[in-house]
């Protein structure tokens, strides 16, 4: 790296320090709950209160792909996780929602982690940009979480 490059770098930008601190206060917050049933009900209480707070187009998307996964995955659990909808099994984060405008980004994505079993030789999609969430994604996502808790 050049020294002008190294002088432009400024770190985190300003949405990924939110996104940690947004996965601090998770962290607190799961740790002051009480009971396993009270912790999953909360959670995913702040799931949905989450996804009431996108605007509209990723609000949207949002709603439908947590539908999707409950219909599909109802051993994921929902949870915050870095401030956005994920889908965990025991604890363990399988799959997530990206609003577009979290990293003001051009889409929104549904991404899996490495803990989904995607494996595909030696090179697997992890993250997929989702501008519609029609029949054809749906059963999209259905397949991908099925093959990711296999």
């Amino acid at each position: 790296m050049t020294n002008t490059e190294s002088s432009r770098h400024e770190g985190f930008t300003a949405e990924e320090r939110a996104a940690m601190k947004d996965h601090a206060q998770e962290l607190k917050t799961a740790s002051r709950r009480s009971s396993k049933a009270d912790k999953a009900a909360e959670a995913e209480r702040e799931v949905l209160a989450k996804i009431a707070e996108m605007k509209e187009s990723d609000r949207i998307l949002a709603e439908r792909v947590h539908a999707v996964i409950a219909a599909n995955a109802p051993s994921l659990a929902p949870k915050l996780w870095y401030g956005m909808p994920s889908y965990a099994l025991d604890g363990k984060i399988i799959c997530f929602f990206q609003s577009a405008e979290k990293f003001k980004a051009r889409y929104a994505t549904v991404g899996f982690s490495d803990q989904a079993k995607l494996d595909e030789g030696t090179m697997w999609a992890a993250g997929f940009a989702l501008t519609e969430v029609t029949a054809e994604a749906e059963a999209r996502i259905a397949a991908l979480l099925k093959q990711a808790l296999s």
